[in-house]
């Protein structure tokens, strides 16, 4: 039985490049969404729209008496229609290429359902007044979206045989150790919002929004504390991927992260010693997901994986497209 994508396969068939093209659009939409998750709170529009998935119980949209907060809201969740158009796009990309790039239509379709979950999370997250730990956990799923577009925009540069790693393993776990560092220093940023300056709206009912019953300072410190150990890991991993001459886009990429940890860190510092001003905060949360990008490139440089010919994939590249 023909499917609609398979029908579409033999009228378009896309280049490598547009499969990369729209694989990075993917990720950059990936990336807006954080941020304009972040404004959304930042503005104190979290409870602009009061429910979900309708803006208010009786209208879709937000109403002229729900003034900028409601506007603020609703365009954040209508950005999310154009992130699925961005990853369809790019779903539809692999799908149909002369070969079927069949791992990189499941990455995609991973990324649709990452969307539909974090879209149901926000929802909770609205109806229960912006719990703190519903925040965090939404922004971590953000976060988890970026990571499966990374990948999809990485894995559209290479081919789909099983990946042949070009270190010895201790230095690819170094770089996956490098991951885990900076998504426990992503993580901790989410605990420190949650008892912060910013909860993201004035509360339902005019009560104040819940926050993390934790000491915002001693919780800025755990992070910064965090934030020196990536530091050192960083530095660490800069030095042995040169001693081992890694290759070069892994101790490139290992570069472009220690300057952008830099100057996430010396943001930081100046947001906490400035109150947290909206803008500096927005901006930092932009960074944490630069810094996250950034970590997650670096083991995908220290291996390779080589094209398979169509005869490799067990079908011929007819039965490919129609498959």
């Amino acid at each position: 039985m023909r499917t609609p994508s398979s029908l579409l396969a033999d009228r378009w068939q896309p280049s490598t490049a547009t499969v990369r093209r729209a694989a990075l659009a993917a990720l950059v939409m990936s990336v807006v969404i954080v941020v304009t998750g972040g404004a959304v709170r930042l503005t104190a529009s979290g409870l602009g729209c009061t429910t979900w998935p309708r803006c208010t119980g009786e209208s879709l949209t937000p109403t002229p008496e729900m003034g900028i907060h409601g506007v603020i809201e609703f365009t954040n969740r209508m950005l999310t229609y154009v992130l699925c158009a961005a990853i369809a796009w790019a779903t539809l990309a692999a799908r149909c290429t002369r070969v079927w790039r069949r791992s990189l239509t499941k990455l995609g379709w991973w990324q649709f359902w990452l969307v539909m979950s974090n879209a149901v999370l926000g929802g909770i997250t609205v109806l229960t007044g912006l719990n703190p730990y519903t925040v965090a956990l939404h922004m971590i799923a953000a976060m988890g979206l970026v990571w499966v577009a990374v990948l999809m925009w990485e894995r559209s540069k290479e081919g789909d045989g099983a990946p042949e790693p070009l270190v010895a393993k201790p230095v690819l776990q170094l770089g996956w150790v490098l991951v885990a560092v900076i998504g426990l220093l992503v993580a901790a940023g989410t605990l420190v919002t949650g008892a912060g300056h910013h909860p993201g709206s004035p509360g339902k009912d005019g009560k104040p929004v819940p926050r993390i019953p934790i000491d915002y300072d001693r919780l800025a410190q755990a992070h910064a504390d965090l934030a020196f150990l990536s530091f050192g890991v960083v530095i660490a991993a800069i030095f042995v991927l040169a001693a081992v001459k890694a290759p070069p886009a892994a101790r490139a990429r290992t570069r472009e992260l220690f300057v952008v940890l830099l100057a996430q860190g010396l943001l930081g510092f100046v947001q906490y010693f400035t109150q947290a001003p909206e803008i500096l905060v927005g901006v930092h949360m932009f960074g944490a997901a630069l810094v996250w990008v950034a970590a997650l490139r670096i083991p995908l440089a220290l291996r390779t994986r080589p094209a398979l010919a169509p005869t490799e994939a067990g079908l011929p590249t007819q039965a490919l497209q129609t498959a």
